[in-house]
């Protein structure tokens, strides 16, 4: 999981492009969709300046770009299709958070993608930028995955809406995809979060409460990921009030308050499982205390059988001159015999009022 990290005398500059994300060994790839209800055509391993012959305006476009490493090529899109070099270092910075403009002729979405990162319970974070200008989609991916590989497919193979509809439609199938990971995320973190109450209803390792502690982060980082990601969303769904944008057709919108419905049941969903670690942290705190109080109690208990004992030692340890029992031929076994029985009755009469 990254975190924004500020250095000193470090300025990024909407002209002066940098990538800040960690998958600096990519090469950048493209992919291009050219489709309608009736055709389909696919362009692989082309550079920018093709573009001009391979889209279409009359039909659906989406420009798949794979890798952010290549500053050159990122530049040559934002030339070839006039964006703002704000748009293009929101892009290429990977820190910022998600976040939606609006500007009459194009549209810029961007989001981050989450997954399981292996085994480990760290979370793994992509950030994935979506434009909309002129009937083209361009999607920015900082690395080759196969997030989109359905979609594709459905594309290739005409099934759903998908060559039916614009590219807001395609917008709409992509964020939800992405969503579909948010769902993969915490359903993940959940079985881990069942585990760990599991564990810490047998075990108070401390290793237990670092790992409940982690857990806790990782649904913060969740949340901070959930919230402007719902509030962005609401704000496409809310454009067929405002006319600046005019890519999304009316019908569309309604794709779009179901993925901020969506948004809702994570957060929802996020609130839940939290209250759950709170009980497993809880619980393991309980646990701690209760297993304390036990060792204070045998202690006490220890404790309260010797104190009698103690002060027998002490009484016939005082050497007095004339201490009748010392002249007694068995007193050493009598007093031995009475703080045998004292222990022995002290021991049952504990036992009998289940102290122990």
């Amino acid at each position: 999981m990254r975190k924004i990290k500020y250095k000193k005398g470090r300025k990024l500059q909407p002209y002066n492009l940098e990538y800040t994300g960690i998958h600096k060994k990519n090469e950048s790839e493209m992919q291009l969709f050219v489709y309608d209800d009736l055709d389909l055509a696919e362009y692989e391993d082309f550079e920018v300046s093709d573009l001009s012959k391979y889209i279409n305006n009359q039909k659906s476009n989406w420009l798949n770009i794979h890798g952010l490493n290549d500053i050159e090529v990122v530049k040559e899109i934002g030339a070839y299709f006039n964006l703002d070099n704000f748009m293009l270092t929101d892009i290429l910075n990977t820190s910022r958070r998600t976040k939606l403009e609006e500007q009459p002729d194009v549209l810029f979405f961007n989001i981050k993608s989450l997954l399981p990162a292996g085994n480990s319970d760290n979370i793994s974070v992509e950030q994935i930028s979506f434009l909309i200008k002129d009937g083209v989609l361009i999607s920015f991916q900082e690395k080759r995955s196969d997030f989109f590989t359905h979609i594709r497919e459905r594309i290739r193979t005409h099934s759903g809406l998908v060559r039916t509809k614009k590219v807001d439609y395609l917008l709409f199938i992509l964020l939800d995809t992405i969503m579909e990971n948010f769902y993969i995320t915490i359903e993940n973190e959940e079985d881990k979060v069942e585990e760990l109450i599991n564990l810490s209803k047998k075990s108070i390792d401390p290793l237990t409460l670092e790992h409940i502690e982690k857990h806790r982060d990782n649904f913060n980082f969740l949340k901070r990921s959930i919230i402007p990601l719902r509030d962005s969303l609401y704000e496409i769904k809310s454009m067929k009030d405002d006319n600046v944008f005019e890519g999304i057709a009316f019908e569309s919108f309604s794709f779009f308050s179901r993925l901020h419905q969506k948004s809702f049941e994570l957060l929802e969903q996020i609130e839940a499982d939290m209250g759950s670690l709170e009980s497993a942290s809880n619980f393991y705190f309980a646990a701690q205390t209760h297993k304390m109080n036990e060792i204070m109690k045998t202690l006490t208990i220890v404790s309260a059988i010797f104190i009698p004992l103690t002060f027998i030692v002490g009484v016939y340890g005082m050497n007095f001159k004339f201490m009748p029992e010392l002249e007694y031929r068995n007193g050493y076994y009598i007093i031995i015999g009475v703080m045998v029985f004292i222990g022995i009755a002290m021991i049952f009469y504990f036992k009998k009022r289940k102290w122990f």
